[in-house]
């Protein structure tokens, strides 16, 4: 059976290692991306050339209709969407949770977690009973709640965990299998959007690896996780965290 994913927030950080690793171990990959274009079609220039099935595609995955198109296009590339990578995210500027505003609230659930539901959702339906593998990104602060930066983003991601046993126990009859990572202080672009790039090298010590983790890390986790080896393996999480 061709191996078809769709990765979304597939061009940068996590999202771009995870659909370059995915490219390498043949998959066809859709790259999706939100706004960024130069960055996703670079990566498709790049996985192209050397000889990989890669496509992109533009869509606001926290919008149904979007969702939607984003599948259709998949399918009118290569086939059937055999498995998917939510990965799409969005983190604001550090904050205590009362300096927290509902719009900023509402616009990190929406982003974070509706995309994923969303997602989730459309290849359920899709896979009608097929075999099917699904790897949600959620986040460390889901544990750790994140106090005095993101206890918003900690609150998505925290859904994000307890969407992913709930849908596991759901589909598990169906063969599709729903699993999620957890990337812990991981050297990517995201920290530079939160207002502090150098966040990482400021924690690392406290990771008692005593450094950050790389995207590829974390690309490797979920590759196992979509991977016939882990074909026993739903409802459970990869902790990539240096030990937190």
């Amino acid at each position: 059976m061709k191996k078809v994913v769709v990765v979304t927030g597939g061009s940068r950080g996590i999202g771009r290692a995870t659909s370059t690793l995915l490219a390498q171990k043949g998959y066809s990959v859709i790259i999706n991306f939100r706004s960024q274009r130069a960055p996703a079609e670079q990566l498709q220039q790049q996985l192209t050339k050397l000889g990989f099935e890669a496509q992109i595609y533009q869509a606001d995955v926290s919008d149904e209709v979007e969702v939607k198109q984003l599948f259709d296009f998949a399918e009118q590339q290569y086939g059937e969407v055999t498995a998917l990578v939510n990965n799409a995210g969005r983190l604001f500027t550090q904050s205590r949770l009362v300096d927290t505003s509902l719009e900023r609230f509402t616009q990190t659930v929406t982003t974070n977690l509706t995309s994923t539901f969303l997602c989730c959702r459309e290849f359920v339906l899709r896979r009608n009973g097929a075999a099917g593998a699904i790897v949600n990104v959620s986040s460390g602060a889901a544990k750790s709640g994140s106090p005095n930066e993101y206890v918003d983003y900690a609150c998505s991601k925290g859904a994000i965990d307890t969407l992913t046993v709930g849908l596991a126990k759901e589909v598990a009859h169906q063969n599709l299998r729903v699993n999620a990572v957890r990337p812990g202080l991981i050297y990517t672009e995201m920290h530079a959007d939160g207002g502090e790039p150098a966040r990482v090298d400021r924690l690392a010590s406290i990771i008692p690896m005593q450094r950050g983790g790389k995207a590829e890390e974390v690309a490797h986790s979920i590759a196992w996780l979509l991977s016939e080896e882990a074909s026993f393996t739903t409802g459970s999480f990869i902790d990539v965290c240096g030990g937190l």
